[in-house]
């Protein structure tokens, strides 16, 4: 984490998500007392990045077959995500 010496803020960055991903955060994120999609996001992404699986590198669920897994690969190249 990278934090400004004379203020001692966290700097951020940008990430640009698809609106319907947006969208579907939105509905998710009502009745949590989050105020903003950035908010809700952060959290959850603090909450995986502490987890015990991840940082003992034990979570190997493998939640696609490989057929699977090139068929999303072909679909993402094919609309110019890869």
């Amino acid at each position: 984490m990278k934090i400004k010496k004379k203020t001692n803020k966290i700097e951020y960055g940008t990430i640009s998500l698809p609106m319907p991903l947006i969208d579907k955060i939105k509905e998710r994120m009502k009745g949590t007392g989050m105020t903003s999609v950035s908010a809700y996001v952060a959290f959850v992404l603090r909450q995986l990045f502490s987890g015990s699986d991840y940082k003992n590198n034990t979570n190997h669920v493998q939640v696609f077959s490989k057929e699977e897994e090139q068929s999303i690969r072909d679909r993402l190249r094919n609309l110019g995500y890869l």
